[in-house]
Parts: structure tokens; C-alpha cells; sequence
């Protein structure tokens, strides 16, 4: 599995945190440019296409249960895959000691903060809307609740993709291994509104990652 394309924003000396943009099912690298740039214009970042063809986009699993969505052992076997193939395209671009921010939604948003969890002193932050979590134990765990990083994990009151119980599990996963910023927003199904971006903008201000522009 290798990543074949992406949108590059990006100074290569520069030092300032890198948002990496990940696309959720069916979507591709030119989803979630435009979104980053309404919560905060001239955010360096880097977007990249998800390794397999689906429909008229890309995903970043070939095998699921539903609505792109692999469960138990074939998501750990699918999640570890993808961020091996995303670390490995990141370390032959970005300079390592340059920090960076994933952020996904959906099967991007699980995939933002699996990177923080295979190598948590890579990220800064991680940012996940509607996404989930891979239920099981990874080696970097213990080192990621010392570290206790910020991320962002934003979903709706509404998404019926996920059960209740993985959404309880994501929560509970992440106050216990970071600093959880949560958002639930009433009304909403699988998708971003403009409450999340205003959130996503006040995230990345707080934690001194980016100054975004207010709206």
C-alpha cells in the first residue's frame, strides 16, 4: 500500500506545525482543502489521496462491514496498513522534526488519530471529525497517555454509522489517553457544519498550533 498522490501546501524549511489532510470514503485529496482554508487561510498543509478506487473517489480500506466501515481485527490489520503507508510517505517528505496535525473525517478522522497513537511524538495534535477509534491495545499507548496530546473529536448527535457503544468507546479511550476536546452536535448525521469549523478554529488557536481567522 503506498500513497500515489497529494495536494502540497507547504514550505519545505519551514518549521511551523503541518496539517495533513486525510479524506473520508468515496472522497479524495481534494475534499478537505477547502475546508481547512475557511477555518484558517494559509495553514500549511498536505492532502493525501487514500491508496484504493472507490466509486468516483478513493478509501483508504478495500474490505469493510458497512458504509466503509471494517470492524475488529480486519480494521486493526486495515488502520495499521494505512498509517504505515501515510508515515512512510510523510517521512520521505517532511522534515522529522517538524510537527504535524492529522486531520480526517470519517475514515480520515479514525486515521488521525490512529497516527498519534502509532507515533506520538510525531504529532502535535490530532483532529477527528466523525470518526472512531481501533478497539484494541497499541505498543505507544502508555507513552500517549504520558504525553496526553491534544485532540479534537467532533461528531453528530445524529450519525447513524457508528453505534453508540464505539462512540462510547472513543470518547471514553481518548479522556483516558489525552486532552479530549469533544463536540456533539445536535441535529447533525455523519458530516462537518459550520459549529464544528468554528470549533476546529478555536482548537487549533488554543493549542497555539495556527491563528485562525474568526467568522
Amino acid at each position: 500500500m503506498q500513497i500515489s498522490n497529494a495536494i502540497c501546501a507547504y514550505n519545505q524549511q519551514s518549521q511551523t506545525p503541518l496539517v495533513v489532510l486525510l479524506h473520508g470514503w468515496g472522497a479524495d485529496e481534494r475534499d478537505l482543502p477547502g475546508l481547512l482554508d475557511m477555518i484558517a487561510p494559509n495553514t500549511q498543509y498536505v492532502s493525501l489521496q487514500a491508496p484504493f478506487s472507490y466509486g468516483f473517489g478513493f478509501t483508504w480500506f478495500d474490505q469493510w462491514d458497512h458504509e466503509g466501515v471494517p470492524t475488529g481485527v480486519s480494521l486493526q490489520v486495515q488502520a495499521a496498513g494505512a498509517c504505515e503507508a501515510i508515515y512512510t510517505w510523510l517521512d520521505e517528505h517532511i522534515d522529522s522534526n517538524r510537527p504535524i496535525i492529522p486531520l480526517g473525517f470519517s475514515q480520515g478522522g479514525l486515521l488521525a488519530t490512529h497516527l498519534l497513537r502509532m507515533r506520538p511524538e510525531r504529532c502535535m495534535a490530532a483532529v477527528s471529525c466523525s470518526g472512531w477509534i481501533v478497539d484494541a491495545a497499541l505498543p505507544h499507548d502508555a507513552q500517549l497517555a504520558a504525553l496526553h496530546l491534544p485532540v479534537f473529536y467532533g461528531h453528530g448527535a445524529d450519525d447513524t454509522i457508528f453505534p453508540q457503544d464505539v462512540v462510547d468507546y472513543t470518547s471514553t479511550f481518548w479522556q483516558a489517553h489525552a486532552d479530549l476536546e469533544e463536540h456533539v452536535y445536535a441535529g447533525m448525521a455523519h458530516s462537518i457544519n459550520m459549529k464544528e469549523t468554528r470549533d476546529i478554529a478555536a482548537f487549533l488557536e488554543r493549542i497555539g498550533a495556527i491563528r485562525p481567522r474568526f467568522f
